[in-house]
């Protein structure tokens, strides 16, 4: 029996080769951020918010996160810049989170970072290899944000 985590067999079962890919991508992402003082969880969050501005409330359903921690993640996020609150239009009670020009300016930053990460990643496949996984990426997403509604 091999105890190394390291060694990379060629037998993976579907459960343990999504495992270690998404430990292979929490990786890339780590490292990414890393270079620019960002969580992984921040790095979430810049993603949520490049096409949207949603509430608190929101926010937290997205990132699965209880209410003192998104709190805390958007006044961290706050204190660097890269985001700020707004009056809800919708309820003057509440805040929307939408990004500021720092963050519009370390966005693409990052993005093209991952996604330099990744296509050397994947650099192993071919293109058609890729375009399978994204489109089964895509159809296993889609019935996990099914099922989590």
């Amino acid at each position: 029996m091999n105890d190394d985590p390291f060694t990379i067999k060629d037998d993976h079962s579907t459960v343990d080769s999504l495992v270690q890919l998404s430990f292979l991508i929490q990786s890339i992402l780590g490292q990414v951020g890393a270079a620019h003082n960002l969580s992984i969880i921040q790095i979430r969050l810049l993603g949520i918010l490049r096409d949207r501005e949603p509430s608190m409330l929101q926010l937290a359903q997205y990132l699965q996160l209880d209410k003192s921690s998104i709190t805390g993640l958007i006044n961290r996020a706050e204190s660097r810049g890269l985001v700020e609150r707004t009056v809800s239009q919708h309820d003057k009670r509440g805040f929307n989170v939408r990004v500021t020009s720092a963050g519009w300016e370390l966005i693409p930053i990052v993005a093209q970072e991952i996604e330099r990460a990744i296509h050397a990643a994947t650099e192993v496949i071919t293109e058609a290899e890729r375009s399978l996984l994204a489109g089964l990426t895509t159809k296993i997403l889609r019935q996990s944000v099914g099922q989590t509604k």
